[in-house]
Parts: structure tokens; C-alpha cells; sequence
């Protein structure tokens, strides 16, 4: 009897649905605390590209391509890259540095660097799913 399913067991399946939400969850946290404890935009964005690579890795190649494919996160990388040079400029333009205001230990302490984490983390995230995915393509095509 042949298996037609592609991906890893049931076993891995069910353990992945179970924590792929909760790895997601996490990076997100990891970015949006950055500027207040340690962690940060790059951080942040290596534990969200785990979370897909993990569901690549139980679901197999086709089932994530459906959702995230490579052009999808090259345009994810280029929009967040454009997103981190604007602000930038416009902290730079308006004289204002990114950083702290008045107080700190609050999200809306941190001036532009919240923001900037957060396109840090997209920038870093797909720019690493699209290596990943380029080496599953590369093999793929070897064999």
C-alpha cells in the first residue's frame, strides 16, 4: 500500500498544527518587545521563518508553496527594505532621532524604532524563507 501524502507522519503533522501558531505568536512578541528587552527585528524575524520552514518541513514542498511562494517573499523583502529606508530618511530629515523619548519600558516610548523592528523582522524573515526555499529548489532539481 502506497502513501500518496506528502510531508512527515500524522504524528508530525499534529505536533506542527499544534505549535507552528505558538512559534508564530512568539516571534511576533520577540519584534515587538525588541526595543524594551532583548530581542529585536532579527531576532524576531528568524523565529517567524522557522514557523513556516517548520511547516514546510511536516507538510512537505507543495502544501507551503500554495500559501507562501518565493516571488511572494522576494516582494516582502523589497517592501520592507523600501519601509526601513523611509524611516530612516524621515528620521533623519525631521531631525528627530528614532529613539527613545520621555520615559521608557512602554511601546510608544521607542519613537520609530518599533516600526523599524517590524520591517526588520519581514525584511529578515522572507529574505531567509527565500534562501530556504531556493536550497529545497536547488536540491530538488539535483536529484
Amino acid at each position: 500500500m502506497k502513501n500518496n501524502q506528502t510531508g512527515m507522519t500524522l504524528i508530525v503533522k499534529t505536533i506542527t498544527r499544534l505549535t507552528v501558531g505558538l512559534i508564530l505568536v512568539y516571534g511576533i512578541y520577540i519584534v515587538l518587545q525588541g526595543h524594551i528587552s532583548p530581542g529585536g527585528g532579527f531576532a524576531g524575524g528568524v523565529i517567524i521563518t522557522l514557523s513556516f520552514v517548520q511547516l514546510m518541513l511536516a507538510f512537505g514542498k507543495d502544501t507551503a508553496l500554495k500559501k507562501v511562494n518565493q516571488a511572494k517573499c522576494i516582494f516582502l523583502s523589497g517592501v520592507a527594505a523600501f519601509i526601513f529606508l523611509i524611516l530612516a530618511v524621515c528620521g533623519f530629515v525631521t531631525g528627530h532621532s528614532p529613539g527613545f523619548r520621555d520615559g521608557h519600558s512602554t511601546f510608544f516610548s521607542a519613537g520609530l524604532v518599533p516600526f523599524c523592528d517590524i520591517a526588520i523582522s519581514v525584511l529578515v524573515g522572507s529574505g531567509l524563507f527565500v534562501i530556504f526555499l531556493a536550497l529545497v529548489l536547488l536540491t530538488q532539481e539535483q536529484e
